[in-house]
This record gives structure tokens, sequence and C-alpha cells, in this order.
């Protein structure tokens, strides 16, 4: 499979963003779960953001709850989020 993702978002201040991220699965692939990580500066350790799974459900991290959520409803194929304002 493969997983496309935009090369840069635009985001306005105040304004919710959708951060997009689709997986092009091959035959007899299933998306189980979508993890979001934070990335840090130079050398610092990638902070989880959510975790986005169909049995366990999603699970944001502090101090994100409340504004990251799930773009897409369904299959993971779309794991995309919502950054609000």
């Amino acid at each position: 499979g493969r997983v496309e993702v935009p090369r840069s978002v635009t985001a306005v201040l105040g304004q919710d963003v959708v951060l997009p991220c689709r997986y092009r699965a091959q035959e007899q692939e299933q998306v189980v779960q979508v993890t979001w990580l934070k990335r840090g500066g130079a050398g610092a350790v990638p902070a989880e953001v959510a975790v986005l799974n169909p049995q366990h459900g999603e699970h944001v991290q502090e101090p994100f709850v409340g504004r990251v959520l799930r773009h897409g409803h369904g299959d993971l194929g779309d794991g995309a989020i919502v950054l609000r304002n």
C-alpha cells in the first residue's frame, strides 16, 4: 500500500484545518490503527497526538484533547484529523 499526504497544508490562525492522510491499501490489506505524532525540534522525540482505532475508539493525548478530532468516519483508509482553532 501507499500513504498519501500533501506536501504542505496551509492553516489560517483561529480557524480549523484538516490534516489529510489516506492509505491506498493493496489487496487483502486493512488499516487497523492510525497514530498521529507531532515532531519535536532537532533530536527531540515525537509526541503522540492521537490514536484512531475502530475497536478501541479514538484516543487524544493531553494537551490536545478538545483540539484534535477525527475528520472522517468509517474505514481508516482515511485517517485525516482536524486541528481546531
